[in-house]
């Protein structure tokens, strides 16, 4: 079923569309087996909201090897984003699809500015490395975050462009 790997010149990162969820819930099942996957409730919730932007990465013969998504928050004056997802076929690991992934989120945050968050296991290092190389720090612990394993996460934090690290307040 799969093509085997994918050079990073091989793909393209465009909008999610609906169309893409099952496979998205497919990628989750592979991915997170330990960690209640998205259903495909979530992916239609997630691309229904209006602050959130998701993206996906295609193989040169159009097949979906990734996905990532990103919400949009805070004001205009204020902003803020938070990764809410990044994930990359199991075979396609190591080939820079993540990091083309990440880069389009991080394009996205960019337009408004402000700072990005994101959590990730605390045994994920190859993506808590990737957070590291595009400016991202560790700046807190959840523990048991992920359900069921009971896995912990760390918070990481990429500055705004001003360098402001604290999280902008919203007012209401």
């Amino acid at each position: 079923m799969t093509s085997g790997p994918v050079g990073d010149t091989d793909v393209r990162i465009e909008p999610m569309r609906p169309a893409d969820i099952d496979r998205c819930v497919e990628l989750e099942q592979a991915l997170f087996p330990e960690d209640d996957p998205w259903p495909a409730a979530a992916f239609r919730s997630e691309l229904s909201g209006p602050y959130n932007r998701y993206v996906v990465a295609r193989d040169g013969s159009g097949r979906m090897v990734g996905y990532a998504g990103i919400a949009l928050l805070g004001t205009l004056d204020h902003p803020e984003a938070e990764v809410h997802t990044i994930g990359v076929d199991p075979d396609c690991h190591r080939g820079g699809i993540g990091t083309r992934l990440l880069r389009a989120l991080l394009a996205e945050a960019g337009q408004r500015g402000g700072p990005v968050f994101l959590e990730v296991r605390t045994d994920n290092t190859p993506a808590i490395t990737l957070y590291e190389k595009h400016g991202f720090r560790v700046v807190g612990l959840r523990k048991n975050y992920y359900l069921p394993s009971g896995a912990d996460a760390y918070t990481m934090l990429r500055p705004g462009p001003t360098g402001g690290d604290q999280p902008n307040e919203v007012l209401a």
